[in-house]
């Protein structure tokens, strides 16, 4: 269990520190709140452009290695699953069915990671028996990553 004890002013007390959220986590649940307060104030004949544009705004101030990566699942999921909607989660890129999140794309940057991410709600039919992955991480998309990915998409909005 996280110590939640606040050090006293000027202390250096080591046992004292807060291990909550994050300041990347913070930041994620900040943007979430701005998301749901756009998204509310939509109009719903220009709401599914308008996400899409945010999704690509995002996108585009990637580093130059995420950028690619994601540019590249936004072009598959739209192959692959066009009935799948952009909009912004939490600060990442995602494609929903009627407005939950089927899956989404992790930058590297996002939480300091080594890799960025593919992720898959519980709503994506990726069931295999009693066990499977539901996040892969990515470094690069070769032509075979990316018929895997384009695979995981249609199963994943089937």
């Amino acid at each position: 269990m996280p110590n939640t004890k606040k050090s006293a002013p000027g202390s250096s007390d080591a046992e004292s520190t807060f291990d909550g959220f994050t300041p990347e986590e913070r930041q994620a649940m900040k943007d979430h709140a701005k998301e749901l307060k756009a998204s509310a104030r939509r109009s719903p004949r220009t709401a599914k452009a308008d996400a899409e544009q945010d999704v690509l705004a995002k996108i585009a101030e990637m580093p130059e290695a995420d950028r690619v990566l994601a540019e590249q699942i936004h072009r598959i999921v739209g192959t692959a699953a066009p009935d799948l909607a952009p909009k912004l989660w939490y600060g990442m890129p995602a494609y929903a069915r009627n407005g939950k999140v089927v899956c989404f794309f992790q930058s590297a940057q996002k939480f300091k990671t080594r890799y960025a991410t593919l992720g898959f709600s519980d709503l994506a039919t990726l069931d295999e028996g009693a066990m499977w992955p539901t996040a892969y991480a990515l470094t690069e998309l070769t032509p075979e990553a990316e018929a895997r990915i384009a695979g995981l998409i249609a199963k994943a909005a089937g």
